[in-house]
């Protein structure tokens, strides 16, 4: 029976092991009695110990709180609160690939010390100051000899397959891991892959005969059938390389996408450029903020204006080689405080799963201290028919304080590319407008015209902060 006053996450009731929980703004997750042999093993065998060392889990420390679930419970830990929770759909090809790397070689590290990881669920893997991290810490099991990986399956779902798809077809395919949070089903992974994706070993073992064993084994008692079937460790570890070497093989090249380049045909002079980083340098020392979300960030260009300050900061992009180049540099410089997700802000990721409550929306993860919208207007109001009134609404939900805000005129060579191959409609867009409807949730704090353009920058803060 469940306790009062706790709250249960929306996306941690499948596992019988146990499940996190809030209680007075603190996150904790319940240990269940059920899971109390592989929990004790997990730090008999040293690999709890292993991977804190190595950074591949997140760490927790036992809690003397009272449980959510006292009759179920075993023992109630409090693992790191991460500052924000990604989604597969949201990242980048480098990303699931990681990831999904991530996974492999930790259930390599679990092997040798007795365990395997029961599930590979994409969404147990999230990035903290730079690097994929695993954050479900009841995800180990013991291992027996002669047993197979059950969760084979799972992972070829929900990181092979994509990372397949978006290597093969077409980069976008990563979003059908928004229609299938289980993973993209292997027979339809099958279907979409290009014959010659069957003459690369690994694809065909780990999709095509996998799909098709699946598809002949589905309904029939598995179990009985292979109960005399044994799996050597050997050949364990053998399947596990294996999937390691058919991952690092598959590669996306970032280029061809409408902004992939921006800032090499920007319309911006060098000039100009440097003096809004300037203004939105100096809008952040004044305003101390503790977070930001930059909406259409690109390659991060101005996020790392804040992220260069310590402030944990989020790069938004529709963008996907925008966002992998960008993901790309913060590796390369091993950056912390920068996290690039792909995000279409006119249709921003949804509250998903089981009663809508297994994946966060957007709005729900939110909303930062501060928000940049960066010469993104025209996109939303000319390119999306977006209101202005409308945009205002939004970025007030998704900023509890600040607004930097960069309106961009239809005298700027970028809005008339927008209108030169369309009816001009938008009798309403001008700054006037746009500060009348701002106005209706912001207050204007200061505005900065941009050197050698026609642009203007504005710093506002929210009303109802």
């Amino acid at each position: 029976m469940m306790i009062k006053n706790r709250e249960l996450l929306g996306g941690s009731f499948r596992d019988p092991s146990g499940f996190l929980f809030t209680y007075e703004g603190v996150l904790y997750r319940q240990v269940n009695q059920i899971y109390k042999q592989d929990y004790d093993l997990l730090f008999a065998s040293g690999l709890y110990e292993k991977l804190a060392e190595k950074r591949l889990l997140v760490s927790h420390t036992e809690a003397d709180v009272e449980a959510a679930d006292p009759e179920t419970v075993y023992k109630v830990i409090q693992p790191k609160r991460l500052p924000f929770i990604s989604h597969p759909y949201e990242w980048c090809f480098s990303q699931i690939k990681d990831a999904a790397l991530t996974t492999l070689r930790i259930q390599k590290i679990a092997l040798r010390h007795g365990m395997s990881l029961k599930d590979a669920s994409a969404y147990n893997i999230q990035f903290h100051q730079g690097k994929p991290l695993l954050v479900d810490t009841l995800s180990f099991e013991t291992h027996r000899d002669g047993e197979p990986w059950t969760a084979y399956r799972q992972f070829c779902q929900h990181f092979l397959a994509p990372l397949a798809l978006m290597a093969k077809r077409d980069v976008r395919l990563s979003q059908l891991l928004r229609v299938y949070i289980d993973g993209i089903p292997l027979d339809l992974a099958s279907r979409l892959l290009p014959p010659s994706s069957r003459l690369n070993l690994g694809l065909l073992t780990h999709i095509h005969l996998h799909a098709r064993a699946h598809i002949r084994y589905a309904g029939k008692d598995v179990k009985s059938a292979h109960k005399n079937r044994r799996m050597s460790r050997e050949s364990l570890l053998a399947l596990i390389e294996h999937l390691e070497g058919t991952v690092k093989k598959l590669e996306w090249n970032p280029a061809g996408t409408e902004w992939a380049e921006y800032y090499s045909i920007t319309n911006y002079s060098n000039a100009a450029f440097d003096h809004k980083k300037e203004i939105i340098a100096q809008w952040m020392k004044r305003t101390s903020a503790s977070s930001v979300w930059d909406l259409g960030a690109n390659n991060g260009e101005f996020s790392r204006i804040a992220s260069q300050l310590e402030i944990p900061t989020i790069a938004f992009d529709i963008d996907p080689a925008a966002v992998e180049k960008n993901y790309r540099k913060i590796k390369q410089n091993k950056e912390t405080n920068l996290l690039p997700l792909l995000l279409d802000l006119t249709n921003p990721s949804p509250a998903l799963g089981w009663d809508n409550q297994e994946r966060t929306s957007l709005l729900e993860r939110g909303p930062a201290e501060m928000v940049f919208s960066l010469a993104l207007i025209h996109h939303l109001a000319i390119s999306n028919n977006v209101p202005l009134e409308r945009i205002a609404k939004f970025m007030s939900r998704v900023t509890s304080k600040w607004l930097i805000i960069e309106f961009v005129p239809k005298s700027d060579s970028q809005v008339k590319k927008l209108l030169a191959n369309r009816q001009d409609i938008f009798d309403h867009y001008d700054q006037h407008e746009f500060e009348r409807s701002f106005n209706l949730f912001f207050t204007i704090q200061e505005k900065s015209a941009i050197r050698e353009s026609d642009r203007t920058v504005y710093l506002m803060k929210n009303e109802s902060a």
